[in-house]
């Protein structure tokens, strides 16, 4: 979302509106501005590198270790008790977070124009940092999805019996979309980002998304090798986002040797006192 609160604007809501819109999205598109970007793409290029080295490690682990003998332990598929996990597990669904955080952004363009000087400030330093979380989900997610077109792996007991190397690349299918899981990739990918922006959510948000990779494994619907992947998929697309909007000096800001860091954002309090000042008479 765009800062600028500097300069004459037209007295048309509508019209407000439509530049506010375009000039928030301009930013997100602008040349990168930060002059240590380089050497934050190098810090980006060596934790993905190792983080890509050590998850498939694990994964390929797993598939031989682990993920048919994770079957039997997790209790028969449909099981009526597991109403609860199923319930659960919808909180970690890629299209439910985005929806969600697509409408927080929605919200607060609609209210924004009506701002001036500090609560506007606020409001958008806060509307930035949505943008943010809504990319950091919304990057690893469609990354997930080519990369389960292309994988084309098993879901557990497709084909009759427990394979965890059960694949049929490009198939393009619910039942041969198990690599890497969905739920893992939105639930990390969220946590992450949350977790960076407002760092006091950090542990709150490593439950969440713990709980959602367990609620996949318990429900048969991904094996162990599939949510560590889709936790790598996640981590690794949100760090990346968060390059981009550090290199043009949007809600981060970059540090010697390459490391990102989140810019001061908005207080609790401060942004209560936006939202009555925007309904105020």
């Amino acid at each position: 979302m765009s800062a600028r609160t500097d300069i004459a604007e037209p007295s048309n809501y509508v019209v407000r509106l439509m530049v506010f819109v375009r000039l928030s999205l301009a930013q997100l598109v602008r040349a990168p501005s930060h002059s240590r970007r380089a050497e934050a793409a190098r810090h980006l290029a060596r934790r993905t590198l190792w983080l890509a080295g050590v998850g498939a490690v694990a994964i390929v682990a797993l598939m031989v270790v682990l993920d048919v003998p994770e079957i039997g332990l997790m209790p028969p598929r449909g099981t009526a008790a597991l109403w609860p996990v199923r319930i659960l597990t919808d909180f970690g669904k890629s299209t439910y977070l985005l929806w969600l955080l697509a409408a927080i952004l929605l919200i607060a363009a609609l209210i924004a124009p009506r701002l001036r000087g500090t609560p506007r400030s606020l409001l958008v330093s806060f509307g930035t940092r949505i943008q943010f979380v809504f990319f950091a989900v919304l990057v690893p997610v469609l990354a997930g999805e080519v990369i389960k077109f292309i994988v084309g792996r098993g879901r557990p007991f497709v084909g009759g019996e427990a394979n965890a190397f059960n694949f049929t690349h490009f198939a393009g299918t619910e039942a041969y979309a198990s690599f890497p899981s969905g739920h893992a990739i939105a639930a990390t990918a969220l946590a992450f980002a949350v977790s960076v922006v407002w760092p006091r959510l950090r542990v709150i948000m490593i439950v969440y998304a713990f709980l959602i990779i367990v609620s996949r494994l318990v429900l048969l619907a991904h094996h162990p090798s599939d949510v560590v992947a889709g936790a790598l998929v996640g981590v690794v697309g949100a760090m990346i986002v968060r390059y981009w909007f550090a290199a043009r000096h949007l809600a981060f800001t970059i540090h010697r040797k390459g490391a990102s860091a989140g810019l001061a954002g908005p207080s609790a309090t401060h942004l209560k006192r936006v939202a009555r000042e925007a309904f105020a008479p």
